[in-house]
């Protein structure tokens, strides 16, 4: 929004300055998710397996294998170290990386995606239970 108010049109990097992995983005992402992972391996043998669960997430899970590097998505000759530097767009823009942080932004997501599944849970059972009434004649 920022930049297609600028006067001028010009190029932004929109970026928070600061480096997070992959791992470290998962770490965060199922912990808000109540599962605490272990990582084993390396390279394209590394997995995350979980050792345990909090809040109302199953019990089952606690020695799965949960995460796993896939060969399609390994890139071993990548650059190592890749970040963006947002100094122009703070100078011209005024916007503030800073304003959510990297735990923040990764709760936002996941809070978004439990809600989300959540909802389509709800809606397959009423879609079951829809079926199944019309089905006895009790809905008509």
């Amino acid at each position: 929004w920022l930049i297609l108010q600028n006067k001028q049109p010009e190029d932004f990097v929109i970026a928070t300055g600061e480096q997070h992995s992959v791992r470290e983005f998962t770490e965060v992402a199922f912990k808000r998710a109540g599962i605490e992972l272990k990582f084993e391996g390396e390279g394209i043998n590394e997995k995350g397996i979980c050792i345990a669960v909090s809040g109302s997430t199953s019990t089952d899970l606690i020695g799965k294998t949960l995460v796993e590097v896939s060969e399609d998505f390994y890139r071993p000759t990548d650059v190592v170290n890749l970040w963006g530097d947002p100094t122009k767009a703070k100078a011209k823009l005024g916007w503030n990386p800073s304003k959510t942080s990297f735990e923040q932004l990764v709760q936002i997501m996941v809070d978004h995606d439990m809600a989300k599944i959540a909802a389509e849970g709800a809606a397959a059972k009423v879609r079951t239970n829809l079926a199944e009434y019309l089905e006895k004649g009790i809905v008509k």
